[in-house]
């Protein structure tokens, strides 16, 4: 659901930048008053983990389109909405500058769309309303699917209402959105059930991880447990670097919805203005475009059908390399934010 520049105007775009600036801001400020040093690294792997895992696009069956997971609400869990927002905005960056994907005038609203509901409205009114003070599996399969669910389709919508506010493309909005809708709810389960396995996992490792967010937990401030780090570090490792192969090839929602309201799944973008100087930004700044090595301009395209499983040294490098720097630019923030308090206290 990364939304691509074609879609968004200016205004649209400096407006979820702002929104997103302010959110980051907020975010930093509640995260500084209560931040528990063992959160650091956790924002990290992560991160890392996520980024891996939003490279796996899975098909939905009997439609000819794919999704992968947000991430959101995983992280919301295990680290509490702050923390959470400030990472998948990491996750984000990193692959709008690096590896094309979502343009850089539509990153305000990938953020918005991907953060904002599962970190800030499904997190707290539902996952958190389901799970209560006493969880158990049964609550963390039913919040965390739930929440998922509702944060996918907010998320969606949202992406329909930014596509017309920005009026630059000719998507008429009753046909993209009843598109929209329906196959993000197919996604969303997808994605709940992937979500609730992985906090199962964790819940099994060390219960009190999924009790509440690490380093926030009114009981505990909790570390994870060696068994829950290597997992999530060799988890990273072997998601980006060899199970993104076997990503489904079909268009993920937001392309196939696309497709079948215009016949195009990806629309073009003004040739001057803004969106040309942000597009060749991008492509000096992204390194290994779409997740693989960057392509001769004097090289001969390939045709017929795509391969799979698409077995590639470029995506596998993408991969690792994608995780390492997200890793780090959550830790820099982590890090920053640390600093920022024993100044503060020092004052």
């Amino acid at each position: 659901m990364h939304m691509a520049d074609a879609l968004i105007s200016p205004a649209v775009g400096g407006s979820m930048f702002a929104v997103t600036a302010g959110l980051i801001g907020y975010s930093s400020k509640k995260l500084k008053e209560n931040l528990d040093e063992k959160v650091i690294p956790l924002m990290g792997v992560l991160g890392a983990f996520i980024f891996a895992g939003q490279m796996i696009n899975f098909t939905i069956p009997a439609t000819g389109s794919s999704g992968h997971i947000g991430g959101g609400m995983l992280l919301a869990i295990l680290l509490g909405p702050y923390a959470a927002f400030i990472t998948i905005a990491s996750v984000l960056i990193i692959q709008a500058f690096f590896f094309a994907d979502g343009g850089l005038l539509a990153l305000g609203c990938n953020i918005i769309n991907m953060g904002l509901f599962p970190c800030f409205i499904c997190y707290p009114f539902i996952y958190k309303k389901i799970a209560g003070s006493s969880i158990d599996r049964k609550k963390i399969f039913t919040g965390t699917t739930l929440a998922v669910v509702i944060g996918l389709q907010m998320g969606a919508f949202s992406v329909v209402m930014e596509t017309m506010a920005s009026g630059i493309s000719a998507l008429p909005f009753k046909t993209f959105v009843f598109l929209m809708q329906p196959i993000h709810l197919a996604i969303g389960f997808i994605e709940g059930i992937a979500t609730s396995a992985i906090i199962l996992f964790i819940y099994n490792a060390q219960p009190e991880l999924a009790a509440g967010p690490v380093g926030i937990n009114e009981n505990a401030a909790v570390f994870p447990a060696k068994k829950v780090f290597i997992g999530l570090i060799a988890g990273a490792i072997i998601l980006g670097g060899m199970f993104s192969w076997f990503a489904s090839t079909h268009p993920d929602g937001l392309e196939w919805s696309m497709f079948k309201t215009a016949g195009v799944e990806e629309l073009k973008s003004p040739e001057h203005g803004i969106h040309s100087l942000l597009e060749k930004i991008q492509e000096k700044t992204a390194f290994l475009p779409d997740y693989s090595f960057r392509i001769p301009e004097n090289a001969p395209k390939e045709e017929g059908e795509a391969v799979w499983p698409a077995v590639n040294k470029g995506t596998s490098v993408s991969g690792i390399v994608g995780g390492v720097m997200t890793l780090l630019l959550a830790l820099l923030a982590g890090f920053l934010l640390k600093k920022r308090k024993n100044v503060a206290g020092k004052n």
